[in-house]
């Protein structure tokens, strides 16, 4: 009996093992197959001979030829991803469930992937919200502006040369209703030689995209100003100055890995002669807020440099006077030799609001003698009543009447002292 049992139990086990053996095997079977196939499509795409293939793709693009294309660009879903959220794409409808709202489409043109069996658009993006900002140098232009230009400037260490690339002028505004535009381009302080751009015929909106080649060492490189002036030639081939762009070189950090790209308003040059002494152009602002007297030293010219000192720099001193006591004082860098050196410095000086009425500044152009004492080149005073009047009492008035507001203005230059 107990042999009985033990041969029973011995058949019961190896069954139930068996069963066990085939269960995993089978468990591992779906699986694997399930890795190395596809979703069963829902409709899937039936298959025809080339013949058919050629003529179905052949009605696409006619079809495609004759409706407006979208600006749209479809994705697409692999059909291993597909899921019960997503309805078959079939003639271009829209694709997602009417319970979400935020993924339907546009309809659009067939996808390039579309004859892909099973493929899915899950959604579209619009070109629009990529576009880059637009460029407000093309189009904000100031009241009276007369034209903007717009160039680069590289420096080639080695070689020791200036590459200025001249780009285009936009809105000149020339004499005539035609204009036929071309520019000179100075280094100063050398006015005597020029490089000169092609003409261009009839635009205001010329486009030049030039390159010229200046040869100066780095020692001299800071101290020059390039000068670009744009003339307009009419019918009897006589020039018309339409404007200047002056921008000088020692604030910027040129290198042959850094090409600077820059624009400028055209400004209108100072026909005038000169005075006996030369001219000083310079901005005043105050703000009353902070209580401060602001100077912007922009450039002098027709100065009239002493030829027994030819190796002094010009500069310009700045004082700041309080009923004719000194009280603070400030200087330019020195440019070497030119007649008409160009700053372009700022400087600022703590001034009361009550203080308006009895302070004075004194712009003086001195020329620096090597051993020898400092020359006086010229000076203008600008200040309230009490100092000044003319042409330096209304720039200090304009100024108080227009706070926080650059004030430019001309003035002559004296040699009283």
């Amino acid at each position: 009996t107990e042999q009985a049992v033990a041969v029973a139990g011995g058949i019961i086990g190896g069954i139930l093992l068996f069963v066990l053996l085939g269960i995993t095997a089978y468990v591992l079977w779906r699986k694997f197959c399930y890795l190395f196939s596809y979703e069963k499509l829902i409709n899937p795409v039936k298959t025809t001979n080339a013949n058919a293939i050629f003529q179905e793709q052949a009605n696409s693009e006619i079809q495609l030829k004759s409706t407006s294309r979208s600006r749209s660009v479809p994705f697409i879903i692999p059909p291993t991803l597909h899921g019960r959220d997503w309805s078959h794409l079939t003639n271009e409808q829209q694709v997602q469930e009417d319970s979400d709202p935020y993924m339907t489409p546009q309809s659009g043109p067939r996808s390039s992937f579309h004859s892909l069996a099973g493929a899915y658009v899950v959604g579209t993006i619009n070109p629009d919200l990529y576009k880059f900002p637009e460029d407000k140098s093309e189009t904000d232009f100031p009241d009276g502006n007369i034209g903007r230009l717009w160039f680069s400037i590289e420096y080639e260490q080695e070689s020791e040369r200036l590459l200025v690339s001249l780009i285009k002028v936009r809105k000149l505004q020339p004499p005539a209703d035609s204009c036929s535009p071309f520019v000179k381009i100075y280094l100063l302080p050398d006015e005597r030689s020029y490089l000169q751009s092609k003409t261009k015929r009839k635009t205001l909106n010329p486009q030049f995209d030039e390159n010229f080649v200046f040869q100066v060492s780095s020692k001299m490189l800071l101290q020059r100003t390039l000068k670009f002036l744009v003339y307009h030639v009419d019918k009897q081939k006589k020039h018309h100055l339409l404007g200047q762009v002056i921008f000088p070189l020692k604030n910027e950090a040129l290198t042959e890995d850094n090409k600077l790209v820059i624009w400028r308003d055209l400004e209108k040059e100072n026909l005038e002669p000169p005075s006996e002494y030369g001219d000083i152009q310079f901005s005043l602002s105050y703000n009353d807020y902070l209580g401060r007297l602001t100077v912007v030293v922009l450039r002098a010219r027709g100065l009239k440099l002493q030829e027994e000192s030819p190796a002094g720099g010009v500069y310009v001193k700045v004082s700041l006077m309080n009923h004719n006591k000194f009280i603070k004082s400030k200087k330019t860098a020195a440019l070497l030799g030119t007649p008409n050196p160009v700053y372009n410095e700022t400087f600022s000086f703590k001034v009361d609001q009550t203080e308006l009425d009895t302070a004075s500044l004194s712009l003086s152009v001195l020329q620096s003698n090597k051993g020898e004492k400092t020359l006086l080149l010229g000076r203008v005073v600008v200040g309230p009543f009490m100092y000044t009047r003319g042409k330096e009492l209304e720039h200090w008035n304009e100024m108080i009447s227009k706070p926080k507001e650059l004030v430019k203005r001309w003035h002559a230059l004296c040699h009283s002292t």
